[in-house]
């Protein structure tokens, strides 16, 4: 059973993931208007219609923002912890409650052929979590919004084969941006707050050594980082460490404003 994952926006103004393996097709996240999403899918020939669940990292408007709309307009069962789906209530709107569907955290839960492993994250939300998921003897995962890479999350991600890694900042682009207030930055740059490029390069180096090979950095930030700075801190790293970029590992953008590379795994 092959595995397709695919970002469809990644970014401080909206997220959603495509996932599918079999007959089972689902986001993680969707942050960006229902409109936007459905062009999205549309564009790698997936009928928005044909979707069989949405799972919810956290209440975040750049998360869920499409969540209610797509869920009604579809038909479309949500899967969430109890604590984000009360936190993510106003955003979303009235769900009907044969389409909530509640996991635990930590707890492993099935969507038909797809298995996810839903993992607690340090980001200051009800209850944020981030998504490993299994088909056909492959896994791919979802690793933002986090203000530090934390052990358990470390080991979660060990050896995934492809995964999205936040890297959302530049520090110094974050401390000279005269449109965010101080309490703003600190909250981006603290425990509960957002991998800058540095920590996710740090990162990386720690997920390259468990057997991670294909890394798409996302969440990266319109105002306070650019796609070259954060590849270019990445590399700069694993270089360092006489890690060969292209050769021992894959590095690509999964983008703020359109459908990143597609990956298909197994057999």
């Amino acid at each position: 059973m092959k595995l397709t994952f695919c970002p469809l926006f990644s970014g401080s103004s909206g997220n959603a993931i495509y996932v599918s393996a079999g007959d089972t097709r689902m986001l993680i996240d969707a942050g960006m208007p229902g409109k936007a999403i459905e062009n999205a899918l549309r564009a790698i020939d997936v009928l928005p219609e044909t979707l069989t669940a949405i799972a919810v990292t956290h209440e975040h408007t750049d998360h869920t923002k499409g969540v209610g709309i797509l869920s009604r307009k579809y038909h479309i069962p949500i899967y969430a912890n109890e604590r984000t789906f009360e936190a993510m209530a106003k955003t979303v709107g009235e769900i009907p409650k044969w389409d909530r569907r509640y996991f635990e955290t930590g707890e492993d839960f099935y969507v038909n052929d797809l298995a996810l492993h839903p993992f607690s994250i340090p980001h200051d939300a009800a209850e944020p979590v981030g998504y490993r998921i299994f088909a056909g003897g492959a896994s791919v995962a979802v690793a933002t919004d986090m203000g530090y890479m934390q052990k358990n999350v470390l080991k979660t991600l060990a050896g995934t084969p492809v995964m999205v890694l936040e890297s959302n900042y530049d520090p110094a682009l974050l401390m000279q941006n005269p449109h965010y207030s101080l309490f703003l930055k600190q909250r981006i740059r603290s425990n509960h707050g957002h991998l800058s490029n540095e920590d996710s390069a740090n990162s990386l180096l720690a997920l390259y050594e468990t057997g991670v090979r294909h890394v798409l950095l996302g969440h990266l930030s319109a105002e306070n980082n650019t796609p070259e700075l954060a590849l270019t801190t990445a590399v700069e790293k694993l270089t360092e460490n006489g890690i060969c970029v292209g050769e021992d590992v894959t590095l690509d953008i999964a983008w703020r404003d359109r459908v990143s590379r597609m990956f298909i795994l197994g057999t």
